[in-house]
């Protein structure tokens, strides 16, 4: 958004300012460069010595400095996904904004089962169903179309769960890279707590239809109308359209996209 640039050029002018004041400040106190012509009278060798000193005095003051300023400055990339690495905004959309939004997809589309309180219907059934979605598709283990495998075996195996469980893998790692800095813990991020107010929402909504699902369960109803509103909070939050955009009307690729723009 143009307040999150205005922000972090603001951050970063600040950060030039202080690196030019700092190594300005160590100029001024050092002796090693002179505007001044030399003298031609002769030196003596403990002058000589001094200067020299002086210099490596310099330059050493210097070396330590620039590090400490670029070390201090904020981090505009985002934070790791995996520990101790940076996913950057850019990134965690083309990995993640193809499967948050089929999961949204799916999620609207037991809407009109969910209203009637039917949570029998094979539409609400599938949503959490571990076995009906692929998350991870598998890749053959032959090299160059040769098995070296001792049982003969290198078919691609597909890794299953439920739209759901990728929706919360998803959006928890979709919302855990759009920060300013990596010192900020993922929990305190705007993005992950109306995530997780969502899930705790919808965990509730998944217990009653793994557990006892009923075809006119007016309680799951509310369940779901709070859950919706949940997540268009965290939509606006990753810059996704709202549910009643009309975005989500079509299904979309979850491989990992060529561009951070919404497809």
């Amino acid at each position: 958004t143009s307040f999150m640039l205005a922000y972090k050029l603001f951050l970063l002018t600040i950060m030039m300012n202080r690196t030019v004041a700092l190594l300005l400040a160590t100029i001024s106190c050092s002796h090693a460069f002179s505007t001044q012509p030399s003298v031609s009278a002769p030196r003596s060798t403990t002058e000589l010595f001094a200067e020299a000193e002086d210099r490596r005095s310099f330059l050493t003051t210097v070396a330590a400095v620039i590090p400490a300023v670029a070390y201090s400055a904020p981090a505009f990339a985002s934070g790791g996904a995996t520990a101790g690495k940076y996913t950057t905004i850019p990134i965690a959309k083309r990995r993640y904004y193809g499967r948050v939004q089929e999961a949204v997809h799916e999620f609207l589309l037991m809407g009109p089962a969910v209203i009637k309180g039917d949570l029998t219907d094979p539409v609400v059934q599938d949503f959490f169903d571990v076995t009906k979605t692929v998350v991870v598709q598998g890749k053959k283990k032959d090299i160059n179309g040769v098995c070296n495998k001792k049982d003969g075996d290198c078919r691609a195996a597909d890794i299953f769960d439920s739209r759901y469980n990728d929706m919360k893998t998803t959006m928890y790692l979709l919302g855990n890279a759009f920060r300013i800095n990596q010192q900020k813990a993922p929990d305190n991020l705007p993005t992950v707590k109306a995530a997780k107010k969502f899930f705790k929402t919808m965990n509730l909504f998944e217990r009653k239809v793994l557990k006892n699902p009923s075809s006119n369960d007016k309680a799951a109803t509310a369940l779901y109308a709070e859950a919706l509103d949940l997540l268009d909070i965290y939509l606006d939050l990753v810059e996704l359209p709202p549910t009643e955009s009309g975005n989500y009307d079509k299904e979309f690729s979850t491989l990992v996209g060529e561009s951070s723009r919404i497809t």
